[in-house]
């Protein structure tokens, strides 16, 4: 899934200002321009769209878990790693709204995407584990639909 519908997905269902996203990504060390971050927002086919590179992503996500959690002091902030996998939104998405199984279950069902228990666990396995399973854009895509039906009510 591209990282500029995830970007517009999380804005909308957290209700926050391009200046906002700009302060999430920070929170991760990395210095966002609001012009940028603004083209990012965009549709694809609107004058001055631009895709949203890897290393902003990762920052973002990152920030985001801060933003959502708050900061642990006697931690360092984790390296941003990119390129950003769909498995990886999921993962950070999941840290940052403190889901725990049953309420991953329950987003995916309250928009019909069903997924079984050991589907839902191979998604966060580590990338060449044996039962590691790639997530699809069509059950990210509903994740956050879900997610934004919870969140915003």
């Amino acid at each position: 899934m591209l990282s500029n519908d995830v970007l517009r997905s999380v804005r909308y269902m957290l209700d926050i200002s391009d200046a906002k996203l700009v302060e999430i990504t920070a929170l991760a060390g990395f210095e966002a321009q609001l012009a940028d971050v603004r083209a990012y927002l965009k549709k694809d086919d609107e004058d001055g769209y631009k895709h949203c590179d890897n290393q902003m992503f990762a920052h973002f996500l990152d920030g985001l878990v801060v933003y959502r959690r708050g900061k642990d002091d006697s931690r360092p902030l984790p390296e941003a790693v990119w390129p950003v996998s769909n498995n990886t939104v999921l993962k950070k998405l999941r840290v940052a709204f403190e889901l725990k199984d049953e309420d991953m279950h329950a987003i995916l069902a309250s928009v019909d995407f069903d997924v079984s228990k050991p589907e839902l666990s191979a998604l966060f396995r580590k990338e060449g584990q044996k039962n590691f399973r790639r997530c699809g854009d069509q059950l990210l895509r509903n994740f956050l639909k879900g997610l934004t039906m919870r969140i915003r009510g």
